[in-house]
Order: C-alpha cells, then sequence, then structure tokens
C-alpha cells in the first residue's frame, strides 16, 4: 500500500509539474495613456500577435491609462520586475543617458517621416542598446506625433504670449529650458494629472500631439491650441535587459517579431489618428486653431535656439548633426 501511495504520490506530483510548465507566461505591458491612442494601438497589436505566435507560451496583459503605474513608477516597476514591457516618452530616459535628449531639442525635426528615417539609422538603432549597462533594453521606437502648444489664453502668436504662463512639462530637463528660454514656468506633472490642473489653473497651458489632447480632453479645458510642430512625442518600447537576455530563444525570437508588427501598426496609426483628431478639436470648437505665419515660427525657433547649445555637450555634436541630415 504504501509503494502504490508513493507511486500515486509521485504521479500526482509531476502532474501538477506539467501543469505548472503548461501556463503561459505572463507579460505585463503598461503604459499611461488611452487605448485609443497610437501607443494604446501598439500595445493591443504587440499582445494579439506575440499570443498568435506563440500560442499557449505566453499571455499579454495591457493595462492602459497609468492603471497599474503611472508614469512617475512605471520604469522603477521595470527594474523590480513588476512589469515587462513599459513605452515611456523619449523624454523619460534622461537620467538613464543624455544622448536620448537629442529627441527633446525643440525644432529639431521638421516632421515625423524626418524622425522616422533618424530612428531607422545606425545612430538611431544604437540608442536602443545605450541603457543597458542601467538594466534597461531597448526594444523600438513608437510614434505619436509632433507637438502643440496650448494654453487658456485667447492669444498664442509669439513667444512673448507665453511669458509668466505655466505650462505642464514631462519630467525632462531639456523641456525644462524650452520653457524658461520663453520666459514661461515649467511644472513637472504625470501625465494622468494633467485634466484637472488645466481645469482647475494649476497650469496655464501644455504642450503635446493633436491625439493625446484630444483623447485627454485638454481642447475642453483650453482656449487656444497653436499648430507649432515644435518637437515630437515619441516612444521608446522598453524591458528588463536581465530579463529578456533570460528569456527561452524561441519566445524572445517569437516577442521581437510581434514587436516589428506593433511598431508598423503603431506608427502607421500615429499620422492617421493626429489628423483625424486635429479635425475632431476643430470640429468640437471649443478650443481655438492658432496658425502661425513663417515668421511667427521662425520668431519661436529663435526663442528656443539656446537650448541646443546648453545640452549639446551631454547629447554630442555628432549624434545632432546626424539627426539634422534625415530633414529633406
Amino acid at each position: 500500500m504504501k509503494l502504490v501511495a508513493a507511486i500515486l504520490s509521485g504521479a500526482f506530483a509531476l502532474g501538477l509539474s506539467a501543469s505548472a510548465l503548461a501556463q503561459p507566461m505572463v507579460i505585463k505591458f503598461s503604459h499611461v495613456v488611452a487605448e485609443s491612442t497610437p501607443k494604446g494601438q501598439g500595445a493591443l497589436k504587440f499582445k494579439e500577435v506575440a499570443e498568435k505566435l506563440l500560442p499557449g507560451k505566453v499571455e499579454v496583459q495591457v493595462f492602459p491609462s497609468s492603471q497599474l503605474f503611472g508614469d512617475g513608477k512605471e520604469m522603477e516597476a521595470l527594474l523590480l520586475g513588476d512589469v515587462q514591457f513599459i513605452a515611456p516618452s523619449l523624454s523619460k530616459f534622461d537620467r538613464y543617458t543624455k544622448k536620448i535628449q537629442v529627441f527633446d531639442l525643440p525644432f529639431l525635426f521638421q516632421d515625423l517621416a524626418a524622425v522616422d528615417s533618424f530612428q531607422q539609422s545606425a545612430e538611431g538603432k544604437a540608442l536602443l542598446d545605450v541603457m543597458r549597462n542601467r538594466g534597461l533594453q531597448g526594444l523600438a521606437y513608437w510614434h505619436n506625433g509632433m507637438k502643440q502648444l496650448s494654453t487658456n489664453k485667447d492669444k498664442l502668436q509669439r513667444p512673448e504670449d507665453v511669458k509668466g504662463l505655466k505650462f505642464r512639462i514631462q519630467a525632462s530637463d531639456v523641456l525644462e529650458a524650452q520653457f524658461r528660454a520663453l520666459g514661461a514656468n515649467p511644472q513637472k506633472m504625470a501625465f494622468a494629472e494633467v485634466y484637472q490642473a488645466l481645469q482647475t489653473g494649476v497650469v496655464d497651458g501644455q504642450e503635446n500631439t493633436w491625439s493625446n489632447i484630444y483623447s485627454q480632453k485638454f481642447h475642453e479645458v483650453q482656449k487656444t491650441i497653436a499648430n507649432t510642430n515644435h518637437g515630437i512625442i515619441d516612444y521608446m518600447v522598453v524591458t528588463n535587459a536581465k530579463w529578456w537576455d533570460g528569456l527561452p530563444a524561441d519566445v524572445r525570437d517569437g516577442l521581437k517579431k510581434a514587436m516589428a508588427e506593433a511598431t508598423a501598426h503603431a506608427n502607421k496609426l500615429a499620422n492617421e489618428l493626429n489628423e483625424r483628431d486635429l479635425k475632431r478639436i476643430q470640429e468640437a470648437g471649443k478650443a481655438k486653431i492658432q496658425t502661425l505665419s513663417k515668421e511667427d515660427l521662425a520668431a519661436w525657433q529663435k526663442a528656443m535656439e539656446p537650448v541646443w547649445k546648453k545640452f549639446e555637450g551631454g547629447i554630442g555634436a555628432d549624434l545632432i548633426q546626424a539627426a539634422l541630415k534625415h530633414n529633406k
């Protein structure tokens, strides 16, 4: 009887072990924006393709709109292993490497095509690996779009129109310097807090893409949005380098393929959603869209010019020049 019990017990244990092995690996993808945005759609596409390519091996759980972690905590959560994928704005990486500050320089890229061209170049791809010594492995760049300025004032045409105003910014030294150069007062603030801060007048304005402005309803609590295209909001999808390196080769290869497909999907959507949401904001009629002349834009560029010189040393003049070559 003891022998039979031992055999049954062993078989039960083996069954449990086999069952445990059969469980898919749970991969958590956390981000801070709405599912309707390019990043939100990219994350859902990654889940769809990864689970299709690796059936029964992975389960991707997507947590949008800061459901799991806000943008102040998500990097720490990734490094601690509490999530496996995040896609922070490129502005969030300046404490890990100064080189990625290149993407925050105002008026560096003339359009999203130039951004994309640089990111696909040897210099752009190399930036995905520069934070491995800090535990972060970049996997892809995802577009959001070109940034616009908005305020709760009726006029937003020249740099002097924002002097003394409080602007919400991401936690970026370059963006802080950008608004200081304009004579404005930058306020670092989590993305999830911006709507209420604009609504209550804690800040007077912000900078963002058309799709973010629409999805977060910023146009409902701002009077004027200037079509400046003065910078970009793009993301780097990153994972924990140690976790990534420790994956079985077939799983890692499948996730790479899924990421490539999700990236193509998200980046195609970026232009479409920004164009669509610009029209929606115009149709809503709550905020005035301020069109700027060439002279107006030149004034903004001149006001922000000192920012380049200030950060050139940390970024590298060679990297700035490499980026500029992708403008037509």
